[in-house]
């Protein structure tokens, strides 16, 4: 088994410290502790609670706490995983097998794409259009599903577009997994984070078989806790369960419990709403700066997440583009090619607002200086 280099994860652990201005991250501002635990009751009984093994599946009242955003889910339908990554990495390696195929959402987080293709599938990818506003083309869709298929998968919304998936076209994925047996694979980890207040709807119950994952990184502003979650079938949590024991093991007992407050109803509402606030003060920089470059950028404006997908006219690698700006700005983005699309760029806007700010002044210098040269290509 050859697992394919994961370019951005290497590219933003190389680098994301050591620069000036890191603008790669695709969540908000993370929380301290004490702003998490307000009560300092709480923090007291956090702080003496032993840190022994927990849960090895997540303790009971915090599947509880899952359950309650997917309608009709119990704590049997909830995995607690060492982040999203873990729910992912658990549902691709419990169902690919060599030879199967998998139809793959892209761009998307490219760890599913890898995956799957480490463990043997052939992958099928189901380009977004930027002429539907990053939409797929559900014509596609149905071609390239086969009785092959054993994996659909989607991040919804969407990892690095911020485009959500219509109601059409989640009932077409759904209809298509049943259509020949197939298991829908939907991250949901940026489901909280929309610009437009309104929830993102969730795929689970769309489909016969449906994996749901998510966690606390992204929406939440909580990625140090490295908590996240798949959701399924009692049947099918069980074998993941068991594939865990071979993994991670179990969630840290902290984080278990920071988790179970970060959900309690009204601490939920708290953090989601800090996260929009953020995302809508922060993103219209964003949008001035591609305003001011109308010759030079395209770009559709996201419906959720922390970031922007802005792409360059002429079809122009950014790979080189990156690398300079990092090299002679101080400034650290993420080029198209890490997502398999060269000639765009994935822009974080959820971090400080000042610093989004200058390092976005710093990119317009360097289009300044190399404006001959970006001519050219």
């Amino acid at each position: 088994m050859q697992i394919p280099r994961f370019e951005m994860e290497r590219w933003q652990s190389v680098w994301e410290n050591r620069v000036e201005l890191n603008i790669t991250e695709s969540g908000v501002e993370p929380l301290s502790a004490r702003e998490l635990v307000e009560d300092p009751a709480a923090l007291d009984a956090l702080l003496k609670g032993c840190l022994g093994y927990g849960q090895t599946n997540g303790s009971e009242a915090l599947r509880r706490s899952v359950s309650r955003l997917y309608p009709g889910a119990t704590a049997e339908n909830v995995l607690v995983t060492t982040g999203c990554a873990e729910a992912n990495f658990l549902a691709v390696w419990s169902l690919i097998e060599p030879g199967d195929e998998a139809v793959i959402m892209q761009p998307n987080y490219m760890q599913v794409v890898g995956l799957a293709r480490g463990f043997g599938a052939q992958v099928k990818p189901l380009w977004l259009r930027e002429e539907l506003r990053w939409a797929p083309d559900l014509e596609e869709l149905d071609r390239l599903v086969t009785t092959k298929t054993r994996l659909i998968a989607v991040c919804n919304p969407n990892n690095p577009t911020g485009a959500v998936l219509s109601e059409e076209a989640m009932q077409r994925i759904g209809a298509a997994a049943d259509r020949v047996g197939a298991t829908i694979l939907a991250d949901e980890i940026y489901c909280g984070a929309e610009l437009n207040s309104k929830l993102t709807p969730s795929f689970w119950g769309r489909a016969e078989r449906v994996l749901c994952t998510a966690g606390l990184s992204k929406a939440y502003g909580l990625p140090g806790l490295r908590i996240g979650w798949v959701v399924g079938s009692p049947e099918r949590v069980e074998y993941l369960w068991g594939c865990h024991d071979y993994t991670t093991i179990a969630p840290s007992v902290l984080s278990d419990r920071l988790a179970t407050l970060a959900l309690e109803p009204q601490q939920r509402t708290r953090l989601l709403e800090r996260t929009r606030a953020i995302l809508k003060k922060n993103y219209r920089l964003v949008q001035e700066w591609v305003d001011r470059h109308p010759d030079l950028l395209t770009h559709i404006p996201p419906a959720a997440g922390a970031i922007a997908w802005v792409g360059l006219r002429g079809n122009r690698d950014t790979a080189e583009l990156a690398e300079q700006l990092r090299a002679q700005q101080g400034v650290l983005v993420v080029p198209g090619e890490q997502f398999e699309m060269p000639s765009y760029l994935r822009i974080g806007y959820g971090g400080d607002g000042g610093h989004l700010e200058e390092a976005l002044g710093r990119m317009t210098t360097m289009f300044k200086e190399k404006a001959i040269a970006l001519g050219q290509r």
